[in-house]
């Protein structure tokens, strides 16, 4: 089948986000005086959006849920400062996306960053590619697996879910697409392992971002 647009996932997909999501973190936990956790951990602790991500990270530690709010906000602003200093396109998106963008393919990016994070990121690392929505979290867009913003996304293109891929690196972007009756295909390049794409629904696994061209071509 060939396929009419593609939906992206953002970090761990398109940007390795992960040294800048960690050390955000991190800064926070020793500020307070806490074991800060390996880089590597970040790759499950990420994905669901930042109040999961400081819930997994705070995990071993009570946080009183008054306190839970100012805790989201201390690391929204380290990641503030930091985002982009390690922050890159992964290798092989460059190419990727010049391909969507020669073929005139719809694409847009549906992620569970908060929407300031997500605009900033791509309208500073992805400056050079046109999308049909940038979609981050916001209120009145539940987080994914929830497939209403993907769904939106496909409204907004004009097209059956059926004949849109969604490429993402987690089994939350996974059950995203499988819920919304996506096309799902994991990146193997992400954070989270082959084992765990399948389980959440993935059809296809792509080892490089040229892997998903194929399923365009007429």
């Amino acid at each position: 089948m060939n396929y009419k647009a593609i939906i992206f996932d953002l970090d761990g997909t398109l940007l390795d986000t992960l040294k800048d999501l960690a050390f955000s973190v991190n800064a926070v936990l020793k500020q307070k005086g806490l074991k800060e956790h390996p880089v590597d951990a970040y790759r499950y602790f990420v994905g669901d959006g930042i109040d999961e991500l400081v819930r997994r990270a705070f995990s071993d530690h009570a946080i009183d849920s008054p306190h839970f709010p100012a805790l989201v906000k201390e690391v929204k602003a380290e990641y503030r400062k930091r985002w982009a200093d390690h922050t890159r396109p992964y290798p092989g998106v460059a190419e990727m996306l010049d391909f969507f963008e020669e073929n005139k393919i719809p694409k847009a990016i549906f992620s569970n960053k908060p929407q300031e994070f997500t605009t900033l990121t791509v309208d500073t690392l992805l400056p050079g590619w046109s999308f049909i929505a940038v979609s981050g979290i916001r209120e009145g867009t539940p987080r994914k697996p929830d497939p209403a913003g993907a769904l939106k996304i496909a409204e907004k293109m004009g097209l059956e879910p059926e004949k849109i891929v969604y490429l993402g690196d987690t089994n939350t972007d996974m059950k995203t697409a499988v819920a919304g009756k996506f096309y799902p295909v994991g990146a193997l390049w992400g954070f989270r392992p082959a084992e765990e794409l399948l389980e959440g629904g993935a059809q296809m696994l792509a080892e490089k971002p040229q892997d998903l061209i194929p399923l365009f071509k007429k």
